[in-house]
């Protein structure tokens, strides 16, 4: 059997450990399409703030792992994918055939069109060409203008914080995270980081960027006008599924599996930041774009393409961000759901927040800041589904009765399943 995986990220590389520990005779290609061994774009912040050296960015730190583990590993570009005939076509122009296909080509920055986008000094933070480029501008000092503060964004921004540059954080959305939480948290992680010294603009974008002698200048809808010695795009990101467009492959916002990560086709899998697959909590098929589903996804496909048949239970939405020290998260349907209660608790002085969102009487979301003491709790609410009952009234008038609310009913519940069993 001949398994030809497209991505050396995360997701390619567990999914082709996991196809040698059960398929030990088969044929594993891994695939890439930079000239770096495979690594870990999470870990490009660390680079950044010098935590790490490029080394640390490694997904697997002995020189010789792929080769005693008999994985093939190249590099390459897939142009397109023959269904049918069981190929790929890379840029190249050459081919390589498969049995089996593991489609975890990841993500990409999604470029504005913006006026100056590709004037020198202005980069995405996305390879680890992209850091030594930024690493080589981002002096002590220097004055940087970042566009975005989503998820990654805010990665990014404390990474750059920690070089000791004089930032800027330009963000379309009406608060920071805009994707991530709600208006009051989001609300609450700006004002955070304002406190911290980075000028915040939101709701405003980059209109155009322009060449200013050795520096560059950059016009904001808002009026304003910033002078920056380097320009950072962190606008977000989009699958990379362009190349399956004649493949026969279904494909929406990413490339649409079932639940043993095997799309339409047979024989080809997909996982990672390019998949989508089932949310628990809405019940919808998602890219959820976070390394721990992308590795549960990875080593399920694996599973499935060694012949050992498995079926991936769920994603969930769930992101812990540290954002310049003031952690925050969310969890599932932190937005609400039509006709849904919410519950909010706010303590400005002190940079904590709880908002829960129910459907009926079950915890369907919640966001919360400088509250990890609840964050087990709110993920064994919000996955497990479980009734709240007299529970959710309690939780509405006190939203911090998480932990006796879990206690009372998901472990409760359990514990009856176990004895009915």
């Amino acid at each position: 059997m001949k398994h030809v995986i497209l991505g050396n990220g995360p997701a390619g590389v567990i999914a082709a450990e996991t196809i040698r520990k059960h398929a030990p005779r088969d044929e594993i290609i891994l695939i890439g399409d930079e000239p770096e061994p495979p690594y870990s774009r999470m870990a490009i912040p660390y680079l950044l703030s010098g935590s790490i050296g490029e080394e640390g960015t490694y997904l697997r730190k002995g020189k010789d792992h792929f080769a005693a583990q008999k994985i093939t590993l190249r590099t390459g570009r897939a142009k397109s994918v023959d269904g049918k005939k069981r190929a790929v076509l890379f840029d190249d122009g050459t081919t390589l055939a498969f049995d089996r296909l593991l489609i975890a080509t990841g993500s990409s920055p999604a470029s504005p069109p913006i006026e100056g986008i590709d004037s020198p000094g202005v980069h995405p933070c996305w390879t680890l060409a992209d850091a030594r480029k930024i690493m080589g501008l981002a002096k002590p000092g220097a004055k940087v203008l970042q566009m975005g503060a989503g998820f990654i964004g805010c990665i990014i921004m404390q990474a750059l914080a920690s070089r000791g540059v004089a930032l800027c954080v330009v963000e379309m959305g009406d608060r920071m995270v805009p994707r991530m939480m709600g208006v009051g948290a989001g609300g609450m992680i700006k004002r955070w980081v304002e406190s911290k010294g980075v000028k915040v603009h939101t709701s405003s974008r980059v209109e155009a960027i322009q060449k200013n002698g050795n520096a560059l200048s950059v016009r904001l809808s808002n009026g304003v006008k910033v002078d920056a010695d380097l320009v950072i795009s962190a606008t977000g990101v989009k699958p990379n599924i362009g190349f399956l467009q004649s493949s026969g492959v279904t494909c929406a916002h990413g490339v649409v599996t079932d639940e043993y990560l095997q799309t339409n086709v047979q024989g080809i899998y997909a996982a990672g930041d390019c998949a989508e697959a089932l949310d628990l909590v809405s019940g919808k098929h998602i890219v959820s774009a976070i390394q721990p589903n992308a590795a549960d996804e990875a080593y399920c496909a694996g599973m499935n393409m060694a012949g050992k048949t498995m079926a991936l239970r769920g994603v969930t939405q769930i992101n812990v961000l540290d954002t310049l020290g003031l952690v925050s998260t969310s969890f599932g349907e932190w937005q609400g759901v039509p006709g849904g209660e919410h519950a909010e608790l706010s303590d400005e002085a002190n940079y904590r927040f709880l908002r829960l969102e129910f459907g009926g009487d079950i915890l369907v979301g919640a966001n919360s800041i400088g509250l990890t003491e609840h964050v087990g709790v709110l993920r064994g609410l919000i996955q497990s589904r479980v009734c709240l009952g007299a529970w959710k009234d309690r939780l509405l008038q006190n939203p911090l009765a998480l932990m006796q609310a879990y206690l009372a009913t998901a472990q409760a519940q359990a514990a009856w399943g176990l004895k009915a069993s």
